[in-house]
This record gives structure tokens, sequence and C-alpha cells, in this order.
């Protein structure tokens, strides 16, 4: 039976979900601040997350919201105005009586540091940064709707479009750990776009889900393989990314409920990347 489904936030990763559920035979509606001028069979909506009166005229009958915006800045302001204000906006705006469920795109921001440890849906959040403060703050409250939802906290997204660390690498601005170990974790984005359409259509889901791929590497480990991929000098050793953390990740509960990653492993996504 297809689904009418609302995708809010609906950017590069939503463009991509909102092609596969168009290929099963849902109905998909996309919500934009500033919908793209092309007339496809994706059914845009220009509306705010932040303004509730932009809200007023979103479609009937939506059975599945897919919530997964961008903040329009990279300060607390932003990420409550869309991850807080917006999520509630959307679901008071919504029919109740039709929505079925709520996927909410997170990220593993919220588990902080970790070390050396493997890190899953039952390790409790402990987010560093005020990202991953905002988005454990929107996945408590989202909890107690009266509405099945499912979150999926998302590792680090590469891909086409996405490549933004291999070109910091190739103008010799990236540096990493080489004496003390700093994990990385990846997925891939056409990943990370069908995980999401799988736990839509998944029988009785699981509250909370972890999305990397199934090879967590040392930060230096993967930043040196990038830069052998194009011909740079290996990475300068430095400190990792301030407000992340180390740690493991593991898409083992993922895997269980019967999805398949096509790029298990990030040097292969990249290097498939990079030939194409």
């Amino acid at each position: 039976m297809s689904e009418r489904i609302l995708i809010a936030g609906c950017g590069d990763l939503g463009e991509r979900v909102a092609r596969l559920l168009l290929k099963q035979g849902d109905e998909v509606y996309a919500l934009r601040r500033h919908p793209p001028g092309n007339n496809d069979a994706i059914r845009w909506v220009a509306a705010d997350l932040a303004s509730p009166e932009t809200l007023t005229a979103l479609p009937s009958s939506i059975t599945q919201l897919a919530y997964m915006p961008a903040p329009q800045a990279r300060e607390p302001e932003a990420y409550r105005a869309v991850y807080i204000d917006g999520l509630r906006n959307v679901l008071e705006a919504l029919d109740a009586a039709s929505l079925k469920r709520v996927l909410f795109v997170s990220s593993s921001g919220v588990y902080g540091e970790h070390g050396d440890a493997w890190v899953d849906e039952a390790t409790p959040p402990a987010p560093p940064g005020f990202s991953g403060q905002v988005l454990w703050e929107a996945e408590q409250w989202l909890s107690n709707q009266p509405v099945e939802t499912v979150v999926l906290r998302l590792a680090g997204l590469y891909g086409p479009g996405r490549l933004q660390l291999v070109d910091r690498i190739r103008a010799g601005q990236a540096c990493a750990p080489h004496g003390q170990q700093h994990w990385a974790n990846r997925m891939h984005v056409d990943d990370a776009a069908a995980a999401i359409v799988h736990l839509l259509a998944l029988h009785d889901p699981q509250s909370v889900y972890v999305g990397v791929d199934n090879t967590p590497l040392p930060l230096d480990v993967l930043y040196d393989h990038l830069a052998a991929l194009i011909g740079a000098p290996p990475v300068a050793d430095g400190p990792a990314p301030a407000g992340i953390g180390s740690k493991r990740l593991s898409n083992a509960r993922l895997r269980a409920s019967g999805f398949e990653l096509c790029w298990p492993d990030s040097r292969h996504g990249y290097a498939e990347c990079l030939r194409s």
C-alpha cells in the first residue's frame, strides 16, 4: 500500500529519498523554503519550518513525515529554529489522525567522546557541542509525542557533491592526529537515503538506529588513504576536529533490520566518487 509522505527540509539527501520513494509508488511532498523550478513527480511545498503561518496549507492526510532540515547557520539559534521550533510547528500543522510515523534524521554527534569504545543505540547520549545538544533535545521531545517515531543518527555523509574533505586534503588544509587514535565514521549519501526509505517501510521498527557504514577507520588512516587516491602527500599531523569526539559507531541494529549497504567501506565509496 502506497504512503503519502512529507519530506520536511528537502535538500540533497531529501531529494535522493524522494526519488526512491517515488520508484516504489509513494506520493511524495517535499517542503523547502525555496523549491526548485523543475516540474517532476515530487510535489514541492514552499514553506519555512520556523514560520508557522507558512505551514497552514500543508497537504492533508499525510501518513508519514521524514524530518531532515538544514539550519541556515551553524549557531544555536539557527539549530533551535528548525530542530525544536520547526519540528513542533510542522507536527501541529499536520493531521494527527492520518500521521502514522515520524522519521527524524539526527546525528551521531549526540554521543560525544568514547575513545576506542564501540557506540550503538544503547550508548547514552552526551553531546559535547550545541548541535548535538539541540538534536538530543529534539529527540527527547519527539519521543513523548502521540505518534510512532524513529530516529536515525547519521554519521558524516559523503558522496557525489559531498567531497569537501577531499578538496581540503588536495589543498593541504586537512590534518589528523597520527600519534593518538581518533575514529572516523562515514556513510555514503545514497546508503543514507536508502536507509531512510527502509525505515519508513519497516514493520514494527525500533525507536533509534545508528546510520553508518560497516568500517569505522582511524582518522589518519582515512585521510591518508584519500590523499593517496588523489596523489597528494599524507596529511599533516594535527588535532582532530573539535566538538565531535572519538568513537567507533556500530550499525548492527540497522543491518539486523534487513538493511544492506551498497558502500560498506568509505575507502571504496570515495574511490568510486573520484573515478566518476
